[in-house]
C-alpha cells in the first residue's frame, strides 16, 4: 500500500520550482538548473543546498556525468518516485507514465536527454534577453502524436514523437506572437537516412486526418479535419538541431538532409510543414532570432527561427 504524499511538504520556493522542472525534463545537470532557475546568482551555492535538501527528503536523486559541459564531472538530477507523486498531486505539469531510474540516468540516453534540455534552455535564456516569454516548463519532451489509423497498429510509422514540443511568445512593438516548435535533436549518432524518414513522419502528421475505427460510422466520428487542429493553432514549425560533431560534419549533415528532403515527394509537397536546420552552438551563442537556420527546402540562405524569407516583415 502506497503512503499518501502531501503535495506541500514545507519546501522552499526554489524547491517547489525544482520538482516540476526535474519531473518534466527527466534529467538535468546542475549547471543547466542554475541557468534555468537562478541565473541572477553568480554561483549556484543556494541551488546546490536546496538540491541536497530535496535529496535528504528522498524527493530527488543524482548521478554523475563524467565529462560535463565544462570538461569535468557534473551532477545530473532526477525525481524519485516519491518526488513524482508530489508533482502529480500538485497538477502543475502534465502527468507522465514515464519514470527515470538510476540505471537510465546513468545510461547512454544521458547525453541525448541533456541535449534536449540544452536546446530548450537556449530559448529560455534568449527569451530573457529579448524580453520574450519562454519559461522552464514551456517545452515538453516526447509528446506522442498519432499519424496512422488502424486496429491498434504500432510501430515507427504509426506514432510521431518529437524530442520536444516548445512554446515561445515573441513580444515586439507589433504585439505578441505565439510560436510552437517541434524540436528534433540530432547528435550525429543516427544514420542520416533514418533522420530523413522522420521528416516523412512529420509531413504525414501535417496532413493526417483521423478515420473512424472499424464499426463506427464516419459521420458520427470524423469531421474531416486534420488531427493537429485539436492540439495546436497551426502546424508547429520543425526545428532540427544538430550537435555532437565538428562544424564541418554538421554542415555536411545539413546538406544531406536537404538532399533527402528534396527527393522525398511527401516532404517536398507538404506546404503545411515548415522545417529549418541549425546547430546547438549557433542557437546558444547567437540566439533564435539571428540568421542561424537553414531552410530544409529551397533557397539555403540562413534565416531566423520564424523561417520567413529574408527581408520579409
Amino acid at each position: 500500500m502506497t503512503t499518501p504524499v502531501s503535495p506541500s511538504p514545507g519546501l522552499s520556493r526554489l524547491g517547489q520550482l525544482l520538482l516540476p522542472v526535474l519531473y518534466q525534463h527527466r534529467l538535468v545537470a546542475t549547471g543547466q538548473l542554475h541557468r534555468m532557475l537562478t541565473p541572477h546568482t553568480r554561483r549556484p551555492v543556494y541551488l546546490r543546498r536546496v538540491l541536497q535538501e530535496l535529496r535528504s527528503l528522498s524527493l530527488v536523486e543524482c548521478t554523475v556525468r563524467r565529462a560535463g559541459r565544462l570538461g569535468g564531472p557534473e551532477l545530473l538530477w532526477f525525481v524519485t518516485p516519491r518526488g513524482a507523486e508530489i508533482v502529480e498531486a500538485s497538477r502543475e505539469v502534465t502527468a507522465r507514465a514515464y519514470r527515470i531510474s538510476p540505471e537510465t540516468a546513468a545510461s547512454q540516453l544521458q547525453e541525448h536527454t541533456l541535449a534536449v534540455v540544452e536546446s530548450g534552455l537556449a530559448f529560455t535564456t534568449w527569451a530573457r534577453a529579448y524580453g520574450d516569454e519562454c519559461g522552464p516548463l514551456d517545452w515538453e519532451p516526447e509528446l506522442v502524436h498519432r499519424v496512422r489509423d488502424g486496429e491498434n497498429r504500432i510501430g515507427d510509422d504509426a506514432l510521431l514523437i518529437p524530442d520536444a514540443v516548445l512554446r515561445y511568445t515573441r513580444v515586439t512593438s507589433n504585439g505578441r506572437r505565439l510560436l510552437t516548435y517541434f524540436l528534433e535533436i540530432d547528435r550525429a549518432t543516427m544514420q542520416v537516412g533514418r533522420l530523413g524518414r522522420k521528416l516523412t513522419s512529420y509531413a504525414r502528421y501535417a496532413t493526417y486526418v483521423p478515420t473512424p475505427p472499424p464499426g463506427y460510422r464516419p459521420a458520427a466520428w470524423a469531421t474531416g479535419r486534420e488531427a493537429w487542429r485539436d492540439r495546436y493553432p497551426a502546424v508547429p514549425r520543425l526545428l532540427v538541431i544538430l550537435t555532437g560533431a565538428s562544424e564541418r560534419v554538421l554542415r555536411r549533415r545539413t546538406e544531406d538532409l536537404r538532399a533527402l528532403a528534396d527527393a522525398d515527394t511527401r516532404v517536398r509537397l507538404t506546404s503545411q510543414l515548415t522545417v529549418g536546420i541549425t546547430t546547438l552552438d549557433q542557437l546558444l551563442n547567437e540566439g533564435p532570432f539571428a540568421p542561424i537556420v537553414t531552410p530544409l527546402l529551397g533557397d539555403p540562405t540562413p534565416r531566423d527561427v520564424l523561417l520567413t524569407n529574408p527581408g520579409a516583415s
